[in-house]
């Protein structure tokens, strides 16, 4: 199913909300096709997402950042 308008993942883990206003969540998602398949990567989400949701990344190569507490 990976083509070019994306590449399917699913949420295993929601990590921690982020932004200025709590907007984005970060979460830690599994790549279900594609040759990085079985990947899990961290990947920040606008909107409303839980465990068990089924994702469509259009890049599979990035990955956001930990958050870090100062």
């Amino acid at each position: 199913m990976a083509d070019d308008r994306g590449t399917p993942a699913e949420v295993v883990e929601v990590v921690k909300r982020t932004g200025v206003h709590g907007e984005v969540t970060q979460v830690l998602c599994k790549i279900l096709t594609g040759p990085e398949q079985g990947r899990v990567k961290r990947r920040n989400v606008k909107g409303i997402v839980r465990k068990g949701d089924i994702l469509i990344l259009l890049n599979t190569e990035s990955e956001a950042k930990d958050i870090s507490t100062r």
